[in-house]
């Protein structure tokens, strides 16, 4: 099943090998089985001021790592950073930049922090792009944070944002 304009939120939900549901929703409804409509969906707030994206409230994907569709919940930090790598699948590379003070010569200097983010298929990201992340338990080795909003597309590559 093709999506709305291809967009991922919208694909046909059964991507895996075993079959893929939200362990919320009953799906053998006989009141939905007799008047054939859509399957209910869970979907909840993320708090914090962020709202929760209409893709995430109409699409069909499933995503247990997804901090509106799934079980993870945002606490901790929010961070801002730029999109650096998009090669992973539903995960990207962050990059943070900040100056770091260097009392011996009464100067800064510039660096940088790289950080893996979990992306609900809600957004499509690019290289370069700006967002937020927020916080959340650990969803793999590396990964701890999930993104809960795109601020601004893409503004150019691996330069040093704040300046």
């Amino acid at each position: 099943m093709q999506g709305k304009a291809g967009h991922p939120a919208y694909m046909d939900a059964q991507t895996e090998k075993a079959f893929m549901k939200q362990p919320c929703v009953f799906l053998n409804s006989k009141k939905a089985q007799a008047s054939k409509t859509r399957v209910s969906r869970m979907v909840k707030s993320v708090g914090l001021g962020f709202k929760t994206p209409q893709e995430a409230k109409e699409g069909v994907y499933i995503d247990k790592k997804c901090p509106w569709a799934g079980a993870v919940s945002i606490r901790g930090k929010l961070l801002r950073g730029t999109v650096v790598s998009t090669k992973m699948k539903r995960t990207i590379i962050i990059r943070r930049d900040y100056l770091h003070y260097v009392k011996k010569y009464n100067r800064y200097e510039k660096r940088h922090k790289n950080v893996p983010a979990h992306v609900s298929p809600v957004f499509k990201l690019n290289q370069g792009d700006s967002v937020i992340v927020g916080q959340c338990r650990p969803l793999s080795k590396t990964v701890r944070f999930n993104v809960l909003q795109v601020v601004s597309e893409a503004s150019g590559g691996k330069k040093f944002s704040k300046f």
